[in-house]
Order: structure tokens, then C-alpha cells, then sequence
């Protein structure tokens, strides 16, 4: 069987008259003009050897010569590969900041619920540990209310204990519940 041939294409043959008259013809090539050497930069340069020349001349560009400084062993290379994620892992973690929003709720009705918010942001403190600027009294039944309030902690810092914490003053505190956890 035969191989198929393929059908004449128009476009390749006027292709291949054109290249053809391009190459037949000669056509101006335009050539920037060249820029005059400064002379007196060619006369104070003192010629080398072209044997120096060759044995200067470096193909991939490597400096051998200059990069003799000992280089460090796998073992110093891991420690300080080591070292520098320790200081990014800790430069993180410092930065790292969570919010959390949490709802107390009282004993009684007769609580105090400003002087109890006051109360709380001013005992329970820790490193890390930064209150909001205002709570929210929210009312729940019968004249009972509750107070929404937030505050950001660090990587280090535990909800738990800001709430365990807040959960001592049995008197006045019936329980805390977290609202939300958000980490910045």
C-alpha cells in the first residue's frame, strides 16, 4: 500500500518563491554605525603575552584560585543550619498573637458588673497576656446579665489559665465559657 500524499499546499509554495527571491536578491542590511575607539586607552594598556591570554580566559567563569577559604564541615553546617531555625521559630512565636473572646457570667443579680470587669483585668495579668480596652454586658434572663469581654495572649500564654484564673473568684463568678478563639 501506498503512502498517502499529502494535498498541495498554496501558502508553502509562495513561502518558498519568496525565500527565494530574498536570497536571489541582494538586500541592503542595515548596520549601526561603529563608535570610535577612545585612543588613548589602547596606547596606555600594556599588551600581554597571548599565551597569558588563553591560560587567563575562563569559560564558565569560575574563580578557582580565589575561593580557596576552607569550607565548613557537614556537622558546623547543621548546627548552624539549627541555630537559624531556632531564631525564625522564635522571632514567629514572639509575633504570634491569639484573641479570645469569652462570656462571664455572675452569681447574682446584685453583682457589680463593671467593678467585677475591672476587678479581673487588673488581678489576672501575665506575660503575653493583654485585656480588651471595653466589655459588652449582655443581658441573658430576669434581669440577669452577663459579661462579653476579650483579650489577646502570646504564644506561650494558656486560655485555660486566664480562665481557671477568672473562675477563683467563687463569690462573684458562676462560670466563664469561651465565645471564640482566633489566632492574628
Amino acid at each position: 500500500m501506498a503512502a498517502a500524499i499529502p494535498a498541495y499546499d498554496l501558502a508553502l509554495d509562495e513561502l518558498c518563491v519568496a525565500l527565494s527571491y530574498v536570497t536571489m536578491t541582494k538586500v541592503p542590511v542595515y548596520t549601526p554605525p561603529a563608535a570610535p575607539a577612545p585612543a588613548a586607552k589602547a596606547e596606555e594598556a600594556p599588551k600581554k603575552d597571548s599565551k597569558d591570554d588563553d591560560d587567563d580566559f575562563d569559560v564558565f567563569g569560575d574563580d578557582d584560585e580565589e575561593d580557596e577559604a576552607p569550607k565548613e564541615s557537614r556537622a558546623e553546617m547543621l548546627a548552624r543550619l539549627k541555630k537559624e531555625a531556632e531564631e525564625r521559630t522564635a522571632r514567629k512565636e514572639a509575633k504570634q498573637r491569639t484573641l479570645v473572646a469569652i462570656e462571664v457570667k455572675p452569681f447574682s443579680t446584685e453583682t457589680d458588673l463593671n467593678e467585677l470587669w475591672k476587678k479581673i483585668t487588673t488581678t489576672v495579668q501575665q506575660d503575653g497576656l493583654k485585656w480588651g480596652e471595653h466589655c459588652h454586658l449582655e443581658e441573658i434572663a430576669f434581669g440577669i446579665k452577663k459579661i462579653n469581654m476579650t483579650f489577646t495572649m502570646g504564644a506561650n500564654n494558656s486560655s485555660d489559665d486566664v480562665i481557671e484564673a477568672i473562675e477563683a473568684f467563687e463569690d462573684e463568678v458562676q462560670s466563664v465559657e469561651m465565645l471564640s478563639m482566633n489566632v492574628l
